[in-house]
This record gives structure tokens, sequence and C-alpha cells, in this order.
């Protein structure tokens, strides 16, 4: 079954999801896990691919846009197809995508500007409405 952790930072920029997203993505990886990380859309992703190159200098995180050869252990995508990834999504979307579901971990990062924590408080309760277990860990 998946498992959802939420995040909660104490900062309010929107910035700080991708930062903190792309740590996660750095923890993940080095444990060995696929990391899809799920955008709202093309332009995001991009962005969130550029920040991966140079977010620290001393890491080194192979990825690409989903669908790129780059992208076998970490995909950046959008839209409704994570293609043949099913280990664990961060999610930078505002919403819960369809395909949740399939992946063994979901990774959502809340900060406390209103207009990311409010969607992602009715993100929480449709993992709850799913029977998702869920843990919160405020940093």
């Amino acid at each position: 079954m998946t498992r959802v952790d939420f995040y909660v930072l104490p900062q309010e920029d929107p910035g700080e999801r991708q930062l903190f997203a792309c740590r996660l993505a750095e923890k993940a990886f080095r444990e060995g896990h696929r990391i899809y990380l799920h955008t709202g859309d093309e332009a995001a992703a991009r962005q969130l691919d550029e920040l991966l190159w140079g977010f620290r200098r001393q890491s080194f995180l192979p990825h690409g846009l989903l669908g790129s050869e780059d992208a076998e252990h970490l995909a950046i995508g959008w839209g409704a197809d994570p293609g043949e990834h099913h280990d664990v999504m961060i999610n930078l979307a505002l919403a819960v995508p369809d395909f949740v579901g399939r992946f063994e971990r979901v990774l959502e990062i809340v900060v406390q500007d209103p207009a990311i924590r409010e969607p992602l408080r009715d993100s929480w309760k449709r993992y709850k409405h799913f029977g998702y277990p869920i843990e919160k860990r405020d940093l």
C-alpha cells in the first residue's frame, strides 16, 4: 500500500519546496530508490530540472525529463503518466494525481504560503479518504 509523508517546512517561500524536493531526491537516490518528481506543468518541470543540476555544488544527481535517457533513476514529469516509475514520488503539484496508488511512497512538501498550504490540506483529506497511511513531519 502507498505510504504518504507530509514534510511541513516553517518557511513561507514557495521556492523552498523545490529546494527541499532536491534534498529529498538526493537522499532517496543514495538509498537506491527510483524517484519520480511530479510537477504541475512543463515549465515547473524544466525549472526543477535546472535546479537539480546546481542546488548543491558537491552533489550530482543524474536525472532528466520523463522519457529521456537520463530519467531512468530520477525522472521529472507532469501530466497523467509517470512512465515505468512506481517506487518514490515527490509530488510538487498542488493536487493528488490519479496514479498515486502505483507508488510505494509519496512525499508531499508543505510551506506556509496559504496558496500552497490550503490545497495540500485537501490532498491530506484525499489520501486519508483513500485509506493511505500518512505521516506528518514538522521541520
